[in-house]
């Protein structure tokens, strides 16, 4: 009888991968100019231009592989413990992005515990302009300009969720004491 595998008990942290640059019509534009008209959706199927989402104050952005990778689920429980005084005290958004369809979303954050804001890409425009295949991306936005972003090299190579709120301010966060549950919200 096959032993369960061990669930991830720490996150592995690899090099960042350089910014890809935007190809086709967008080829010659800032990777982020090139991003901000793309529309996401939220949970009632609105369309809003991903640039919009961070407009007023600066995000970090979470692309998740699929709704469906345990290990994403994992990484969005553990998004969801950030508390929001938090964010809002260093002016900060968290917002998650999956490349479903909107119905998918509520199911999604109803396990996770996940409350911040949540998007999907169903026809994957800005995975596909991020070059992005498999892997998780992070970006730490302010007014479209992206500071950062960590392409995972593989399913267990996740940036280290306080290292990435330390480059927008956001004090540190201690995921070994916390347990929440929200409800899902966009």
């Amino acid at each position: 009888m096959l032993a369960a595998p061990a669930r991830v008990t720490r996150q592995v942290s690899g090099g960042d991968a350089p910014v890809p640059a935007p190809s086709g019509p967008n080829r010659g534009q800032p990777l982020a100019t090139a991003l901000a008209e793309l529309r996401v959706l939220d949970t009632r199927r609105q369309r809003v231009p991903f640039g919009a989402l961070f407009r007023e104050r600066r995000a970090v952005v979470v692309f998740v592989r699929h709704f469906l990778c345990y290990i994403c689920k994992e990484y969005v429980e553990d998004l969801a413990k950030i508390p929001e005084s938090f964010l809002q005290e260093a002016n900060v958004t968290l917002i998650v992005i999956g490349q479903s369809s909107y119905h998918h979303i509520e199911p999604f954050c109803k396990p996770t515990g996940y409350s911040h804001e949540i998007y999907v890409d169903p026809e994957r425009e800005m995975y596909k302009r991020l070059g992005m295949k498999r892997g998780e991306e992070i970006a730490a936005s302010r007014q479209i300009n992206i500071r950062f972003i960590h392409c995972d090299r593989n399913r267990l190579d996740h940036k280290p969720i306080n290292s990435v709120l330390q480059l927008v301010g956001v004090q540190h966060v201690n995921f070994t004491k916390q347990n929440f549950s929200y409800p899902c919200v966009t």
